[in-house]
Formats: C-alpha cells, structure tokens, sequence
C-alpha cells in the first residue's frame, strides 16, 4: 500500500511519454487527429494520476523522499513537454504563417511563452532547493497549485477546440484559444512571486534567515 502513490508517479511518467508519441503524429489541421484525440485521453489519465497520487499519499500518510523528488519532477515533465510540443511545426497554420503573422500555431503559444513558463520552474526549483538544503520547509505554494490546475485544464481544452472548431476557420475557438494561453501564461507568472521574495534577503546574505 505505502508504495501504490510512487507507482502512479512512475506511471504518470510512462503516461507521459506515450503522450508525446501520440501528440508527435498529428499535423494540423487533418494529419492523425485520430492519434491527437489518443493525447488528449493520456493527458488526461496523466492529471488524474497526479491528483490520485497525492491525495493517497495524503490520507495513508507515505509521503516520502521519492515523492517529493518524482511528483514536481513527473508534473513538469508532462506540462513543459506538451507546451513545447503546442508551440512546434506540428500546430503550425500554414496560412497564418504565409501572411507573417506573430502567432503561427493552432495552440496561441509561441516560443516565447514557453521559455517564461520554463524560467519560472528552473527559478521556483531553483529557490525551493536553497530553502530546503538549509533546513527550512518549503512547498508548494498554493499558487504553485493554481497554476497547476489552469496548465493541466488550459492543455487539453485547447487540444479539443483545435479538433472540434479549427482556429484557423473558426475566430471563435481562435479568440478563446488565445484567451487561454495567455491566461496560462499570466497565472504562471504570478505564482513565481510569492517565491520572488526571499531574493532580498540573499541578496543581503550568504545565508538564509
């Protein structure tokens, strides 16, 4: 029973990587939507084994080492590889691209948002091992787990419209497609700032207070 949370960590890294593969073959608009629809059904198992996992380890009180190193680990995995997969060729509108638009993929995301998204986790890492090597507790932060929640919901449902209502015919899935994504992005950056500011006071010190 104890080791039944890690087991669906593990298999949420496994869920992941069958993710990528099933995301890898579809080409918008009409290249492998069977395969993109199969992404969307992993990603979604990935989600509710990342939810399921923490709530068991919760409830049976296992929460361990391993835990806390492969859950942030096997969540960032999933989320930061689906963003990069969104804003490659893949999602590409060709007819977008032909007019130089600034945003050429079905998703809304660009390079850009993809590298804030992953600057934050490497600074918000990066703050959480310092704390935590000098002995200080130091987990998640509620915001940390809003932001969680808007990456895991803003992913899929973005997936879905580009299949039901392509944003390159449709300005409606378009408009809400790019509503969510900077959403995304916004959210993202403000859970950064409650970890933001402790940097006064290492700036001050060699050590922590």
């Amino acid at each position: 029973m104890r080791q039944i949370p890690n087991t669906l960590t593990l298999g949420r890294a496994a869920i992941a990587v069958l993710f990528f593969v099933a995301i890898s073959q579809y080409r918008y608009p009409l290249v492998g939507e069977g395969w993109l629809w199969a992404a969307i059904v992993l990603f979604g198992i990935a989600v509710l084994t990342d939810f399921l996992d923490g709530w068991l380890a919760r409830r049976w009180n296992v929460v361990t080492g391993f835990g806390r190193i492969m859950d942030p680990f096997c969540d960032k995995l999933l989320i930061l590889g689906a963003l990069i997969c969104l804003a490659g060729p893949r999602f590409v509108v060709p007819e977008w691209e032909a007019e130089g638009r600034t945003v050429t993929t079905a998703s809304g995301l660009t390079s850009w948002m993809v590298v804030i998204v992953i600057a934050r986790e490497l600074f918000v890492t990066s703050v959480r091992g310092i704390m935590e090597s000098r002995g200080f507790a130091f987990g998640a932060k509620w915001s940390g787990k809003v932001k969680m929640s808007v990456q895991s919901a803003s992913i899929p449902a973005v997936l879905v419209l580009i299949l039901v209502a392509p944003p390159s015919t449709n300005p409606v899935s378009e408009w809400i497609i790019h509503g969510m994504m900077w959403t995304m992005v916004g959210i993202t950056i403000l859970s950064g700032l409650p970890y933001a500011r402790v940097l006064p006071t290492l700036m001050r010190n060699n050590d922590l207070p």
